[in-house]
């Protein structure tokens, strides 16, 4: 009998995999479900998803999971429902009630102006149950233990915060649009537009309809995952989707792999930048008259 043929590592090809996240998963829970649909450990995500938030949530396989961390700090665009008249420890509906008011008498125009002192940039303290470190330890793991945590303020960009809809049937619902840069929370705008309006608000649901430029008509489901494992985005159509493009000769993407720096490019951020074969080879920011690779995606 001849011996048994070695098994061999089904090669990956790097890029992005853009899924809608279902409610009640973690973004772990996912990352370890694409890791088996996908065959590979080298998966991760670029900004977090609470368990009850659904909607865009993009992952980077093999040699794409260098790109998350700049994605990450992208604009993001959610779909949201806050109820005004109660507010949580958690901020959201996961939570246990602190309080509960009436907020029947709460106008449109006061909900109108509440949520134009929460547009733009402002302060925000976020959730206390945040993943946000305190002394090396995740906030909401230290409010799990009992213990009082407090966050600072920090500044965030609300761009967008529109109110679609009002609800009065049963309590007082909010439908409202946001648009915002990294680092914001949107259960803690729910919270402090019930603070302002003297009634208190939480976050009843949350789907992320936008990461950057990836939006919901790229998403594919897990279960579409299973019966096809394919890329959304292979990795050289991420990198020319997510960042500007600055397309460079032989000589200068050889120099740029081996560490030098090249010829500032005049783009402002970080960019990517493709040798001639359209070839995705690092993201690189400009200082000064020189740019610089930040991350490198391919080997020299």
């Amino acid at each position: 009998m001849p011996p048994a043929a070695a098994k061999q590592r089904v090669t990956v090809p790097p890029g992005l995999v853009v899924v809608d996240k279902p409610d009640g998963m973690t973004s772990h829970d996912v990352v370890a479900k694409v890791r088996r649909i996908m065959s590979t450990r080298k998966v991760g995500h670029a900004g977090t998803l609470d368990p009850m938030a659904t909607g865009v949530l993009v992952l980077g396989i093999e040699r794409a999971t260098k790109l998350l961390g700049h994605l990450a700090l992208d604009t993001k665009a959610y779909l949201a429902t806050i109820r005004l008249g109660s507010a949580t420890t958690t901020d959201d509906a996961q939570g246990e009630t602190l309080s509960t008011s009436d907020a029947s008498a709460v106008t449109d125009e006061a909900i109108k102006a509440g949520i134009a002192k929460l547009t733009g940039h402002i302060q925000q303290v976020p959730s206390a149950v945040s993943a946000i470190k305190v002394d090396g330890k995740r906030a909401y793991a230290r409010v799990r233990a009992g213990e009082q945590v407090e966050l600072a303020a920090r500044p965030v960009e609300v761009s967008r915060f529109d109110l679609l809809s009002a609800r009065r049937e049963d309590g007082l619902e909010l439908d409202v649009m946001v648009e915002c840069s990294s680092g914001t929370y949107v259960r803690a705008l729910a919270r402090d537009l019930g603070a302002d309006l003297g009634v208190g608000g939480h976050l009843a649901a949350l789907r992320r309809t936008r990461v950057g430029p990836f939006d919901l008509r790229v998403v594919t489901t897990l279960e579409k995952l299973a019966e096809n494992p394919v890329l959304s985005l292979p990795l050289d159509e991420a990198v020319a989707a997510a960042f500007p493009r600055h397309d460079v000769p032989y000589r200068q993407a050889k120099s740029l792999l081996m560490g030098q720096r090249l010829p500032a490019a005049g783009i402002e951020g970080t960019y990517g930048v493709f040798d001639p074969e359209g070839r995705a080879i690092a993201l690189a920011v400009d200082e000064g008259p020189a740019a610089r690779s930040v991350v490198v995606l391919i080997t020299a």
